[in-house]
């Protein structure tokens, strides 16, 4: 939706918003706590009312949407095929094409934790659904795998709902979610984070009657002797986010190896004339509020594509030095001021973050807490990116 206004207010008025789910707003629907929209609006609201402030806007300058809609295939020349109930099998021919798919959880089957296949095991998101949407509680004995942001949320909620959350436990020795969440979720209701702990077995035929945690040691391999057995009946996995880009696949998207999500410069197109991508399913965000004001990008950049045509094959390629996982955009095809999003591998404290112009250091940035689960920007400016082939993002550590 963000992204269709800022197409509108750019100038092309032809837009159509194709949408899977019986209503707009995605994943903020069943996101009732609040805490969204203090950047972009500088108020705190819950998710459907940050949705609703979108909807609201899309209705009123009268964008076209298709709801209940799913988009089964995009081809390089922007052809769309799409399907839902009233019109079947439909294609359509767009000028330009903005890829807002979202992410997908991580399930079971990707952890390869042993024991059978009782019920009572969800992802959070879907737990989250269940509470929030349908008013069904997932259970009263709980374990939270993964401290990502949506397991500390749920481990609030489920408590807040009458259940009991026994530990989070977090595989790494660090939580991937945001500090605030941490303090809100965890510490103000006194459930134990085990970072640096996983599950390494299930118990339970029909329901789940239990799971063993264990302490992974630097290879994250269980320590044998460290073995715990909690009883519970249900296990919430927050292990992660996989940007949706089956389509963008199909499209023959290049993807980063990192982010799952496509390569793109600085206005969000990828690596094929005229698509750009936005939001979760070019790499997983922390707040939504800057989906927003990327989906904004996206939606400039493709009106500008349809109004002005193709622009400069110059390219400045962005590299980091492994503390830095990835950035984006990962290239730069002409030189403009660009805020350039990072996410860190470890935590880090009293850092240096360097930039680098074609091996010359160009750039330095005192860091005094850096954390994966927070993401970072740093703003290269049009003098600084001119002329450059190679720009390198790298973090010094002081002893």
């Amino acid at each position: 939706m963000s992204a269709a206004i800022a197409a509108y207010e750019s100038g092309v008025q032809s837009i159509l918003i194709l949408e899977r789910d019986e209503r707009l707003g995605g994943i903020l629907q069943q996101c009732i706590h609040n805490g969204f929209g203090l950047h972009k609006f500088g108020e705190e609201l819950t998710g459907p009312e940050y949705a609703w402030k979108y909807e609201k806007r899309v209705r009123e300058l009268q964008i076209p949407i298709k709801l209940n809609t799913m988009v089964l295939h995009i081809t390089e020349d922007k052809i769309i095929t799409a399907t839902n109930a009233k019109e079947g099998v439909f294609q359509i021919q767009a000028k330009a094409v903005i890829l807002a798919m979202g992410c997908r959880e991580r399930s079971r089957g990707a952890l390869n934790i042993p024991g059978n296949r009782p019920s009572g095991i969800f992802s959070a998101g879907t737990a989250q659904k269940l509470i929030n949407m349908k008013g069904y509680l997932p259970g009263k004995e709980v374990v939270i795998l993964g401290s990502g942001d949506i397991g500390l949320i749920m481990a609030r909620r489920m408590t807040l709902e009458g259940a009991r959350v026994k530990a989070v436990c977090e595989l790494m020795p660090y939580s991937g979610g945001l500090a605030r969440n941490i303090e809100q979720c965890l510490n103000d209701f006194n459930i134990p984070l085990k970072l640096s702990h996983t599950v390494v077995d299930i118990h339970g035929s029909e329901r789940l009657e239990g799971v063993t945690i264990a302490k992974v040691d630097e290879q994250r391999r269980p320590i044998e002797a460290t073995r715990e057995y909690i009883p519970c009946d249900t296990l919430l996995l927050s292990v992660g986010l996989i940007p949706e880009n089956e389509l963008s696949k199909n499209a023959n998207i290049a993807l980063d190896p990192i982010t799952s999500g496509a390569v793109v410069d600085q206005d969000r197109e990828t690596c094929i004339e005229g698509i750009f991508s936005c939001g979760n399913v070019l790499h997983v965000h922390d707040l939504v509020d800057f989906v927003s004001e990327e989906a904004e990008i996206a939606g400039r950049s493709a009106a500008a594509y349809i109004l002005d045509g193709k622009k400069s094959d110059t390219c400045t390629v962005l590299k980091t030095d492994g503390k830095i996982r990835y950035t984006v955009p990962q290239r730069i095809t002409r030189p403009k001021d660009v805020d350039v999003y990072f996410r860190v591998a470890s935590v880090y404290k009293n850092a240096t973050l360097n930039v680098y112009k074609d091996g010359c250091l160009v750039l330095s940035r005192k860091k005094k807490k850096l954390a994966p689960g927070e993401m970072e920007t740093v703003k290269l400016t049009e003098e600084l990116l001119c002329g450059a082939k190679e720009i390198l993002l790298g973090l010094e550590e002081e002893p």
